[in-house]
């Protein structure tokens, strides 16, 4: 089953889902361990090429999981949940993707003013702003500041589909795992 349907997502979404949680770990891991080389070093350059390939692949990504995710249904949640449980996972979910479509953008924004080539597997992408000295520090800050939102982001989500699984006792976790084979 590649689409969604009402009772359960497709494994499409799936895949999608949970590629783009191996790619956040991939991203964050780049930029946490590049310390591991010096300053300068080859090493510690290809690390962070890498976190911007993953990072703007990660923007692609999520365009894809929009298009699905409007394409079809979405699994209802048995048992229903209460409006105010509806509403916080809906502000939950679009701070999720504002913060997964930003942070990569606010990333080729920050290459583009700081005039560098902007690498996307073997080719480059276009900058979209000019070479912005005064600009660099705040697009800077504004990209490092939303990664340390997304680990909080990241998190609050894992802790709340432990929370429908285990004290809600709804599907809303098990709609998102693979289905096993039997």
């Amino acid at each position: 089953m590649l689409k969604n349907t009402e009772q359960r997502y497709g494994s499409l979404s799936i895949g999608l889902h949970w590629l783009t949680l191996l790619l956040m770990i991939a991203v964050y891991a780049l930029m946490e361990f590049r310390d591991i080389f010096p300053k300068g070093s080859a090493g510690r350059d290809l690390m962070k090429e890498f976190h911007f390939m993953v990072g703007l692949l990660i923007l692609a990504l999520v365009v894809v999981r929009l298009l699905v995710r409007f394409s079809g249904p979405s699994p209802r949640i048995v048992p229903e949940q209460s409006p105010l449980m509806h509403k916080l996972a809906q502000l939950a979910h679009l701070a999720l993707y504002g913060f997964l479509i930003l942070t990569p953008l606010l990333g080729w924004l920050l290459l583009s003013v700081g005039g560098k080539p902007i690498p996307f597997f073997g080719f480059e992408l276009p900058a979209l702003l000019a070479p912005n000295d005064g600009l660099r520090g705040t697009i800077k800050e504004l990209h490092e500041t939303l990664a340390n939102i997304g680990y909080a982001l990241i998190a609050l989500h894992a802790v709340a589909a432990i929370y429908h699984h285990h004290v809600l006792k709804d599907n809303t976790l098990t709609n998102m795992l693979p289905k096993r084979r039997s």
